[in-house]
């Protein structure tokens, strides 16, 4: 079967009344890969939405309200869980071959019935951040890409997150020093020239979890390949905006979104 082709689709209870949530379990790269879909229950046609979380295995599992809330503001919203995670088959690996999983879910979207062609948006939240650049890569049919306290140097994250060397060693095969090349290849920086989907940074400045300094680099590279990036820095926020704030940047984002996809 062609990767993003659903193979099951279930009702999953939905926070939200106007939004029917369903657990599906879709193929990528020969896996059978699970995620979350929201779409509004209204028939109509919707911009497609990817989501793609952060942190790994049961860190920064997709939340059904998260999704809900992005389908609100008028798309239809699919997560991918990533593979090996509740009951899908694999193992996830970094940013390594699961990168294929944030792929196959942009083409599920573009199998869509009631997805709007050429309007797919990526969106990435921490680790996420990577998944989406790979994705921005891969499909240059995206109509935008955010990128919220998002990764985008691996090499940054090993050094920065002494509490995630333990796990980085084990899933990406070693530190940076005895294999580079595992984490070049896991870092879009390197091939930023191949971004051509317009960008917006969103990141808190007192970011500990993923420091403000993946969104500098990534800002940085892609200017200096003169690709159309925005970035949006909260000098007071950390990795979590409060509840208020990050309600309105949902709305900001979304609106930049789809003003971005009609250019």
């Amino acid at each position: 079967m062609q990767d993003g082709t659903i193979i099951d689709k279930r009702r999953f209870p939905s926070p939200h009344p106007g939004i029917y949530l369903y657990l599906v379990t879709y193929m990528s790269g020969g896996l059978k890969v699970k995620g979350l879909l929201a779409e509004p229950n209204d028939g109509k046609h919707y911009d497609g939405f990817l989501y793609l979380r952060g942190g790994i295995k049961n860190v920064g599992k997709v939340r059904p309200s998260r999704i809900t809330q992005f389908a609100a503001q008028g798309f239809i919203v699919f997560a991918p869980f990533y593979r090996g995670n509740q009951g899908g088959e694999g193992d996830e690996d970094f940013g390594g071959e699961d990168r294929y999983d944030a792929i196959s879910g942009f083409k599920l979207l573009e199998y869509h019935d009631r997805v709007k062609r050429d309007c797919i948006h990526i969106f990435g939240f921490s680790r996420g951040g990577v998944m989406a650049l790979w994705t921005a890569i891969h499909c240059k049919t995206a109509a935008s890409l955010v990128t919220w306290g998002g990764v985008s140097d691996m090499f940054l994250t090993y050094v920065e997150r002494s509490d995630l060397r333990r796990m980085m060693k084990r899933v990406i095969g070693g530190s940076p020093n005895k294999y580079p090349n595992e984490y070049e290849i896991r870092t879009p920086l390197f091939r930023a020239d191949e971004i051509d989907v317009p960008v917006l940074i969103i990141h808190g400045e007192k970011d500990t979890n993923v420091s403000v300094e993946h969104a500098f680099r990534l800002e940085k590279t892609l200017k200096m390949k003169r690709k159309y990036v925005e970035s949006w820095y909260f000098t007071q926020f950390t990795h979590y905006f409060p509840p208020a704030i990050n309600r309105q940047v949902v709305r900001d984002l979304t609106r930049w979104m789809k003003q971005a996809g009609e250019k």
